[in-house]
């Protein structure tokens, strides 16, 4: 009786400890969720109304005719609303989370503190499942800018950035882009994600100097290698349907130009994962901003190559009447919806997509092994000065550029002018020695 008086003892002392440790582990989880709730919650003090107020919801969207998907959206739309902030001027905006997953809102491109940038990472607070979060930051830089969810998506295709939950931002900016009469702005999205083993897209409208030729050749080598093995391709992700604006081309109002007027398109890539090309038959894109900052040398080109989430903006002279496509290169991707018609006034008709010719970008390296100065010509072409005595170079253009003694130089060129082309020395003594070589494309 003893041993179990003292037995008994010895649990009930032992339970005591537990329930002691239990209830301490309580508490303390109690604090730490506490903690974690009033983090999420946070808000600063409200008082009067928002100036922008956005809305986390699922919505059906008609990207065309019968043609409708549904996804998570900001205020039931996609793309998601323009915002139109001022450089330097606070605003405030209202995120409601009408969904059942808590979300993050990120301000893509601005420089504003941690707390509302919109990132968890950095310890931005969530805007909790059916709540609401107000935050207040002050927009900075001027120029085109992005909003998006932050999310991570992993396997779920209907999740993160594969959804609708994206849209334009501009910061009007403290100095002007440039002279144009109106701005356009496009949103280009992919939907219907599926996952697919596929190749690698052409990218051989790049520059070659923008690929490590060496390092590209080896990775192909081991590619081939791997597949004659019977290796599968790795997954990607592909999509059943291609959008500008939320609708597919032929199925949304037309972009209705005027002859002799000048747009400024702001161009924003909204996709999860997709690599886009743009190009408009009988046009040229004079780029005047990357990702919403101004270029020191705006450059005219063909063909715009913008990556996810990076933003163009481009004037266009419409000066080209017709009826056209503005339309990604790749015929299939267009043909599934990534385009717009551009439609000229009292010119009606089909819209035409034309591809554009070759647009090749060399850049030649020269390096000068003898102590004499050589003024170096390109027939039929101007180049760019890029880099000269090691020292980087921008908007320089000539035709004949001095190299110096032991100096090394580059310049880039567009191969826009086909047919044999002289590059020589323009010494007649050099040149009547041989000093030259040809080059030739077609």
């Amino acid at each position: 009786m003893k041993h179990c008086e003292e037995s008994r003892r010895q649990f009930l002392k032992l339970s005591g400890l537990a329930v002691g440790l239990l209830s301490s582990a309580n508490s303390l989880a109690n604090i730490l969720s506490a903690t974690a709730e009033s983090k999420i919650l946070a808000a600063p003090q409200e008082s009067g109304s928002a100036d922008y107020t956005l809305h986390i919801k699922a919505a059906s969207v008609e990207i065309a005719p019968k043609h409708v998907i549904p996804v998570t959206t900001y205020n039931g739309q996609f793309p998601g609303p323009l915002l139109r902030f001022k450089e330097g001027q606070q605003v405030t905006v209202d995120i409601f989370n009408e969904t059942d997953t808590p979300e993050q809102l990120h301000w893509h491109g601005q420089k504003i503190p941690t707390d509302v940038d919109g990132g968890a990472e950095e310890d931005t607070p969530y805007v909790p499942a059916h709540g609401k979060r107000r935050i207040q930051f002050t927009p900075n830089p001027g120029g085109l800018r992005s909003y998006h969810t932050h999310n991570r998506a992993g396997a779920n295709l209907y999740a993160g950035q594969y959804g609708g939950e994206v849209g334009p931002v501009y910061v009007e900016p403290q100095e002007n882009p440039g002279r144009y009469d109106r701005e356009v702005f496009l949103v280009l999205k992919e939907f219907e994600p599926i996952f697919s083993r596929g190749g690698d897209m052409p990218q051989d409208f790049l520059s070659p100097y923008a690929r490590n030729k060496e390092l590209e050749e080896r990775g192909e080598s081991a590619m081939q290698a791997s597949l004659a093995k019977g290796m599968p391709h790795g997954y990607e992700v592909g999509y059943g349907s291609f959008t500008i604006n939320g609708r597919m081309l032929g199925h949304g109002e037309p972009i209705r130009a005027k002859l002799g007027e000048r747009v400024l398109f702001h161009i924003l890539n909204g996709s999860a994962t997709e690599i886009r090309s743009l190009a408009l038959p009988g046009h040229s894109f004079h780029v005047v901003a990357l990702d919403g900052n101004l270029v020191p040398n705006p450059t005219t080109v063909p063909v715009l190559w913008i990556g996810t989430a990076e933003r163009v903006s481009a004037v266009v002279e419409m000066n080209h009447p017709g009826v056209w496509i503005i339309g990604d290169l790749d015929n299939d991707d267009r043909r599934h919806g990534m385009g717009i018609v551009v439609e000229y006034a009292g010119r009606p008709g089909k819209a035409q997509w034309i591809a554009p010719p070759p647009f090749k970008c060399y850049r030649i390296r020269m390096r000068n092994a003898s102590d004499d100065i050589h003024p170096i010509h390109l027939h039929r072409h101007s180049f760019e000065l890029t880099s000269m005595a090691g020292k980087p170079t921008a908007g320089i253009l000539k035709d004949v550029v001095m190299l110096g003694g032991y100096q090394e130089a580059e310049v880039d060129f567009v191969a826009d002018n086909p047919g044999l082309t002289l590059f020589q020395c323009h010494q007649q003594l050099h040149m009547d020695f041989g000093f030259m070589t040809l080059f030739d494309y077609v």
